[in-house]
């Protein structure tokens, strides 16, 4: 919240590329029982203290396409007065381009990206990227310049599986994410003892925070960050295999805004050793989220979705057990060749067993 108050003045700059203090993040609970709308609760009464104007109208929810998107940061619209021969303005759109996105239920937004025509997947990667929105709709063209969004999505493990297809994985929309895996740490039956008085005290020290932060232009390391980069970024941009990779191709640019958002929150118009250190260590918690989430997902979908039935049939599947789980819809031949895969990969093994006639064949999830 408070990188989405501050604005998109400061910014870091790799080669053409300016790395702004918007996040997207994803917090991933086992169940509904993780208090992200708690969390939610605690952080957003301390920024209101902070900035109540923003808090009051710069934060909306219900992502379902690139065109709602765009209006809630569009530019002003003009037309021309045939009438009187000149141009006015029939739209002042919106002047504070900052626009926080809570959706509590991010699966929902999840599901529109696979509809026809929808354009909110595209739109969501321009607007992390900081470029210009648009849409080419001929009767009622929408653009947005200047757009400094950040969104934070509520959903559970097995939501996020099932409905984050391998498409959005592999065009950059998914890496584009931090997926942090949260839960209850403490049961509360008459919840936290944070008094007005301290949220008072945290949202006025968060002020004058963002105000010292918002006019700050580029950023730059320390020496002694640069040396810290340097020495960890072989790693950091080494491509790694499968889906597990194309969640975390983004890690360089994902650690370098967190280090920037450490800096200006400490008050600082340099990112400096221990802002980077703190975004280091994010971001590893962040990639073992992500490996725990995606980490045993084969890419296949037919295979990914035979391998969670097997997982979930301790006494193994046979192959007409697996052909309903498909109610026939996939051909024989595709399904050999997920189980093949599975197979090689050692995610699966088969079981045949003689009979006196046709060897009967059963198929069990292994431990890996």
């Amino acid at each position: 919240m408070a990188g989405n108050v501050i604005g998109r003045l400061p910014y870091y700059q790799v080669e053409s590329d300016r790395h702004r203090a918007n996040l997207f993040v994803v917090l991933v609970g086992a169940s509904a029982k993780g208090r992200k709308g708690t969390s939610l609760g605690r952080i957003r009464s301390i920024v209101k203290v902070a900035d109540e104007l923003w808090s009051g109208d710069r934060i909306k929810s219900g992502l379902s396409s690139g065109e709602g998107l765009i209006n809630e940061v569009r530019d002003p619209v003009e037309k021309y007065n045939v009438k009187e021969k000149q141009s006015e303005i029939v739209d002042p759109g919106i002047s504070d381009k900052r626009l926080m996105i809570i959706e509590p239920e991010f699966a929902g937004a999840i599901s529109v990206l696979e509809r026809h025509g929808n354009t909110l997947s595209p739109q969501i990667r321009r607007a992390w990227d900081g470029d210009k929105l648009s849409t080419l709709t001929r009767n009622s063209p929408l653009t947005a310049t200047g757009a400094h969004i950040s969104i934070v999505g509520h959903v559970t493990v097995d939501e996020l599986r099932v409905r984050l297809s391998r498409t959005e994985m592999g065009n950059g929309f998914a890496n584009r994410f931090l997926y942090w895996l949260i839960k209850r740490s403490k049961e509360l039956p008459f919840g936290g003892d944070l008094t007005d008085s301290e949220i008072l005290r945290l949202g006025e020290r968060l002020k004058s925070v963002i105000d010292r932060a918002k006019p700050i232009g580029r950023v730059e390391m320390t020496d002694d960050a640069r040396s810290k980069w340097a020495a960890v970024y072989p790693a950091l941009s080494a491509g790694k295999p499968g889906l597990l990779g194309a969640v975390i191709a983004r890690a360089e640019a994902q650690t370098v805004r967190l280090a920037l958002i450490y800096s200006l929150l400490d008050g600082s118009d340099r990112i400096d050793l221990p802002h980077l250190e703190a975004a280091l260590a994010v971001w590893e918690y962040c990639e073992l989220s992500a490996a725990h989430i995606f980490g045993d997902a084969v890419g296949d979908p037919v295979a990914d979705d035979i391998l969670r039935a097997l997982r979930a049939a301790p006494d193994g599947m046979t192959r007409t057990d697996i052909n309903n789980l498909f109610s026939r819809h996939q051909s024989s031949s595709r399904i050999e060749t997920a189980l093949q895969l599975l197979a090689t990969t050692g995610r699966a093994r088969l079981k045949t067993t003689q009979s006196g006639g046709r060897p009967s064949e059963v198929w069990f999830a292994t431990g890996r």
